[in-house]
């Protein structure tokens, strides 16, 4: 069974919110999901151990500790940055990271919902490698990458990011780069193409999010590139794997 590139699962949709328009995309571009970090409504599970307002910052901190990593990789590879959030308005989002990101909404009741509407919209702007078409650009080594993460891993590092790209535009088997995460699930996706089956059917939130991406991937005769496995700051019991700048909310005093 080879990739469809039709949802199936999922209705493709613009999105009508866009701090700018972007006509053509370069090859290489991250999309980072966040939230805007409303108290109460961001980091649910750390509350029990940091209450809201601490709860809410730490999520700011990681948001904008993982903005910091991106743009550092900006510097040394062209790199088109997108933040794909929700809660809060355009504006929030651009008074709190910056106007000079690209910012869309996050559309879709599942996040296997959000991340297809992401892709096929950003996709849709990149030169397809599969299409004739776009053959010249794609032998000249313009070969779209597109990696997607959260927020919740504070130890991805421009090195893990640059892997994932260079593992997409250098190697022509690899069809699909996977982040694990120390709890099953994933913390980055990378695709050079639109591959919806990937994020239909999955258990969203779970321990098997990781294996059945990767069932789904066997499936269809993908290479699946593994990056080294990181743990996401989810649950209290992972505050211990904080990095040192960060770990001041491991012992502080919970913040109501």
């Amino acid at each position: 069974r080879k990739p469809s590139g039709d949802p199936g699962c999922c209705r493709r949709r613009q999105n009508p919110l866009m701090a700018k328009t972007v006509n053509a995309a370069p090859p290489r571009t991250l999309i980072i999901f966040s939230r805007y970090p409303e108290p109460g409504q961001t980091k649910t599970r750390l509350i029990p151990a940091l209450g809201a307002r601490g709860a809410a910052q730490l999520h700011q901190q990681m948001a904008e500790l993982m903005i910091q990593t991106a743009r550092s990789l900006s510097l040394t590879v062209s790199l088109d940055i997108q933040v794909w959030f929700t809660g809060g308005t355009l504006a929030q989002m651009q008074t709190w990271l910056g106007s000079h990101l690209t910012y869309f909404t996050q559309q879709g009741a599942t996040l296997g919902d959000r991340l297809q509407a992401a892709l096929a919209q950003v996709f849709g702007a990149l030169p397809n490698p599969f299409d004739t078409q776009d053959q010249e650009k794609t032998t000249r080594g313009l070969c779209p990458s597109v990696v997607i993460i959260g927020t919740d891993c504070p130890h991805i590092t421009p090195e893990i990011l640059q892997t994932a790209f260079a593992w997409l535009q250098d190697r022509p088997s690899c069809d699909v780069v996977l982040g694990p995460a120390a709890d099953g699930g994933y913390y980055l996706i990378g695709l050079k193409q639109f591959i919806p089956e990937l994020f239909c059917g999955i258990s969203w939130s779970s321990d098997r999010v990781l294996q059945e991406t990767l069932t789904i991937a066997q499936d269809l005769q993908l290479t699946v590139a593994q990056l080294p496995i990181l743990t996401d700051i989810d649950r209290p019991e992972d505050l211990a794997s904080l990095p040192l700048s960060l770990q001041s909310f491991q012992t502080g005093e919970k913040s109501p």
